[in-house]
């Protein structure tokens, strides 16, 4: 099975979930996809949602599949197509890699992206609060 997306504009979020089997192929050939719903929809950060993903990519794919992601945004904002984006990726291990060499070899060259495991974390990292966050004395227009 291939990779699949799912791809939701919500204001200045772009919500990506994701399912099916990672490969290297699969992953850059649905990365581009995304960079292609950023421009259509001007979107400034990417929640993606890859907790439906399986695989367990070996250090290397960790390797091109960070650069390749870190390359194309950046001919993508150069060129003026996109503005820079901020990506958020929820994973679960073995995607999600503890020590975060995917994310640190994009980090490296310009991307701006982490990882979670949490969507809550990935959201607040975003600048975006939760649909159910539970309301505080301290909301505002309350009495």
């Amino acid at each position: 099975m291939s990779m699949r997306l799912v791809i939701h504009p919500e204001s200045v979020l772009l919500n990506v979930v994701a399912e099916g089997k990672f490969s290297l192929k699969e992953g850059k050939r649905t990365f581009l996809q995304i960079l292609e719903a950023i421009a259509l929809h001007k979107s400034k950060k990417v929640l993606f949602d890859g907790r439906r993903l399986n695989g367990s990519p070996v250090t290397l794919e960790r390797f091109y599949y960070g650069k390749f992601a870190a390359e194309a945004v950046a001919s993508c904002v150069s060129g003026g197509i996109i503005g820079t984006p901020q990506f958020a990726y929820v994973l679960r291990p073995p995607l999600r890699d503890p020590g975060r060499f995917g994310e640190t070899v994009a980090v490296n060259r310009g991307m701006h992206v982490r990882t979670f495991e949490a969507i809550e974390a990935a959201l607040l990292w975003l600048g975006i609060e939760p649909i159910n966050k539970p309301k505080t004395g301290n909301d505002k227009g309350r009495p």
